[in-house]
Order: structure tokens, then sequence, then C-alpha cells
């Protein structure tokens, strides 16, 4: 473990101006993934900024939908009433996350943020262009595996995002409010939120340094049934090797791409009147073929399918 400073932010404008104007600095909430990466030496803050104990924990009701706190914890906004009368798909994705205990610490902002699961991102022996930009990618031509990428991909990185819950966002049309260091607020699609890595995959989302999530935004739940399907090596502390969000005609893909995956090709051939293992090709024919991804990509195809028709019986929000 590397030396590093702490302090507890006060209030939030003061925590956004202190990361802003210390580029070794962290915001620090639940800890549950940043913890981690700086025990594996991969993350080196040299100053933590605790968050976690601002005001930023509850759930309102606002035109129709929810509004809640980026400091609520995954347990709790699972366990939520309205949250589980509503939103059945955020539900069905946080329950997939992770393990319990983990699920008790785990925050709605950090849940967004989290980085990516590829080995070769947690193996500092390797080359990562996320870890040092410029040194290459290991897994272009390691042992592929359940974080590879199908969608979006560049020779820089072939890495998928981890986050169950922002699969069920995206599918929501959810938004994140923040607070940025100007001390004024901005909203971003969580569809928009994370980037494809390009030529730069170090750079993950369109935050600005300092920019602090401090709600997740819920628009009035779609008409139709919600499903969330995840299929993984194990049933519990376990990243996904695919998933599936659908809430009535939307539907996006988990751990395919280096943000959550919103299906577009999908929903076009549903409201086209095509099958759901149509509208899954669909989708698939787009996808960045090798010969190391394509169990992947038919394992997608077949959860994407039973997803949607499962939908259709479930009932409506």
């Amino acid at each position: 473990m590397r030396p590093f400073t702490y302090e507890r932010a006060a209030d939030a404008l003061s925590a956004v101006k202190a990361v802003a104007e210390n580029p070794g600095a962290k915001f620090l909430a639940g800890g549950t993934n940043l913890l981690d990466l700086m025990k594996l030496d991969i993350e080196r803050p040299t100053h933590l900024v605790d968050v976690g104990r601002l005001p930023f924990a509850g759930v309102e009701e606002v035109n129709g939908g929810l509004r809640v706190g980026g400091a609520m914890v995954n347990s709790k906004l699972a366990a939520h009433p309205r949250v589980r009368e509503l939103y059945p798909v955020l539900v069905r994705a946080l329950v997939s996350g992770a393990s319990g205990q983990l699920r008790n610490k785990a925050t709605t902002a950090g849940n967004l943020l989290q980085r990516t699961r590829c080995a070769y991102f947690y193996d500092t022996t390797k080359p990562c262009n996320k870890r040092q930009p410029g040194s290459g990618c290991s897994a272009l031509e390691g042992v592929h595996g359940s974080h590879d990428a199908i969608f979006g991909a560049s020779k820089a990185c072939i890495a998928s995002h981890p986050s169950d819950m922002a699969v069920a966002l995206t599918v929501l049309g959810a938004s994140v409010e923040t607070l940025t260091p100007s001390g004024a607020s901005r909203t971003l699609a969580v569809q928009d939120l994370h980037r494809l890595p390009g030529d730069t995959p170090q750079v993950e989302t369109d935050l600005a340094p300092g920019e602090l999530i401090t709600a997740v935004l819920l628009p009035p739940p779609p008409e139709g049934g919600q499903v969330y399907r995840k299929v993984r090596g194990r049933a519990s502390y376990a990243h996904g090797i695919a998933s599936v969000a659908v809430a009535g005609g939307r539907v996006a893909l988990g751990a395919v791409a280096h943000k959550p995956w919103r299906a577009a090709h999908i929903e076009d051939a549903l409201a086209a009147g095509a099958s759901a293992v149509e509208a899954a090709e669909a989708e698939l024919s787009k996808a960045d073929r090798s010969d190391r991804n394509a169990l992947k990509i038919a394992l997608v195809g077949r959860l994407a399918a039973a997803a949607i028709e499962e939908s259709k019986t479930r009932r409506t929000a």
C-alpha cells in the first residue's frame, strides 16, 4: 500500500474542489472497488476525499419517477418499496451484482464508476493501456474470456464494463445529476456517461476531473414487462459473462462493451415485427467477430432472445 492522505468531506462543493485541485486525489464512498485496486497497486491516489457521509443517500419521488442519491447503497436501493414496485429490472440487476456483503457497502455512484474486471488489467506484470497508456493491450493476443467486448472495442482495449446496475439504468433511460468544480450542476444520460475506448481507454467517462455524481434520476417506468438476465461463472461475487436488460420495447446488453450497450438494432427489429431470435441476430450481426469470441456472441444471442420472451409474460411496472 502506498502512502496517501485522507479527509472527510464536510459538504459536496468542498469535496469537488479538493479533488479537482489535486490531480492525485480520488473520491471515496463505499470503497468496494477503489480500495481493492489500491491494494493491488493499480490505483495510486495520493489523497482520498471521503464523500460517503454526505447527505446523498435518499430516494424521493420526482415527476412520476425517482431521484436516488449517489451515496445510496445497493442493498437499500434494491429493497426500497417504490423501486421494487416501479423498476423490477433495476432490482434484479442490483441483486445480481457482487455479494450481499459488498451490496451493503457499494454506492449508486460508485457502482457506475467501477473499473473493468479484465484479468490483464488486474495483472500488473502485463501491459495494459488502462493502467499505463501506450503500453499495449495484453488481451488482444492473450487468453480471451468473459471480460472481452464484442461491441465498440479498439486495438487499444477490448475490456468490458462490469456494472449490472448501469445496464438496467440504461434500459430505463436514467440520467445522472452531477456537481462540477465550478459549483454548477448538470445532467447526463447514463447511456452517455461512459466512453468507448478508442485510443484513450484510460479515460472511461465523460465526467470532468473532480465532477461528482450526486444522484441518479429515473424517469417514469416504461410500459411493458421488465426483465434482467445474467450469466456468470458462479452464483455470487462474479462479474457477468453477459447480461440483458429489457424494459418494455427497450433492450440493453451488459459485459459486451466498454459501456452498457443500448441494443438499438434489437429494438428496431422488434418494432418492425421481428421475432426475439431475429432481433437478437440483427444486433449481433454488428458484433466485432473473431475466432475467439464465437461462444460469447452465441451466448448473448440466446440470452437476449430468452429475456425478450420472458418480458412478454412479466407484469408491467
